[in-house]
């Protein structure tokens, strides 16, 4: 029987994320304490658990067939896989950042600077594409605290929430890219293998479109249902049921969570009343 090996992070931020898709997926897997290696209890996959750096090397590999990680990540390697799907989760910038006292000028005030970070092949991309010549230090990690020991003018470095450049006396100036973790995968996974793929890319698409949508039922004068199918087209269009109050219908839809409130003031302009919104579990389009 196949089973479809996939490399994700051990520890840190992406972890418990990728534990809790594969939980809402259906797929159970151990916590895996003092062990590189667990397998699902319904499912036909391996988890690896690996540093994060060396899971595009893993999939390029076909130690494992797929991984998730961040795509900074990914683009930093310059591996052969392919990036399958964005997950939504895991959201950073990298970015540049310099001392706060320092006057900002814009890209060419790295002109001739040097610059610390992790992620040399990024930066260096960066940079080229806009004609700055700077010496680029690369380190493995702590980079912020290079240009408080005079080891670098800047940082190039990955950024949440910016606290730990507040910390170090750093102001974020400039994003090189932003990111979020990726599903990537070997080129060359088997026929069987593929299949096993395919089912999981099927349930995670379901989780991601449930947690992007709402699904919302209001109340509404016959009249006014014209107006309000064109605010809520649905995934198809709005379901209208009638009420037992003559005149009056109750309409079922779903809405993007990133639509959400300006659509919920329209259907009230276009007189909505008794709205629910509800979380959906699973979304299958």
């Amino acid at each position: 029987m196949s089973i479809l090996k996939i490399a994700i992070q051990k520890s840190g931020r992406l972890s418990d994320s990728s534990r809790k898709l594969f939980d809402e997926c259906g797929i159970r897997i151990s916590n895996g304490a003092g062990t590189l290696k667990v397998v699902a209890g319904n499912f036909p996959a391996e988890i690896l658990l690996l540093r994060d750096d060396d899971i595009p090397q893993y999939v390029e590999q076909q130690v494992a067939d797929i991984g998730i990680v961040g795509e900074n990540i990914v683009l930093e390697t310059r591996k052969e896989v392919d990036i399958l799907e964005q997950l939504g989760f895991g959201g950073c910038r990298l970015s540049l950042a310099i001392p706060k006292e320092e006057n900002y000028t814009g890209p060419d005030y790295f002109m001739n600077k040097r610059v610390a970070t992790s992620y040399p092949a990024l930066l260096s991309d960066y940079f080229r594409s806009r004609n700055i010549r700077a010496e680029i230090e690369e380190l493995s990690g702590s980079v912020e605290i290079a240009p408080g020991i005079g080891l670098a003018e800047a940082i190039c470095d990955i950024v949440s929430s910016g606290s730990t450049l507040l910390t170090n006396g750093l102001k974020e100036v400039e994003t090189v890219m932003k990111s979020q973790a990726v599903i990537i995968a070997n080129r060359n996974i088997s026929g069987p293998k593929r299949e096993i793929l395919e089912k999981l890319l099927f349930r995670i698409r379901a989780v991601k479109n449930a947690s992007e949508n709402k699904y919302i039922l209001l109340n509404a004068p016959e009249s006014a249902v014209p107006e309000i199918c064109k605010i809520l087209p649905g995934m198809k269009s709005p379901t209208v049921l009638p009420l037992a109050e003559e005149g009056w219908c109750s309409l079922h839809s779903v809405v993007r969570e990133d639509e959400f409130w300006e659509r919920i003031d329209r259907l009230r302009a276009a007189g909505a009343e008794g709205i629910l919104v509800i979380p959906i579990e699973k979304m299958i389009v």
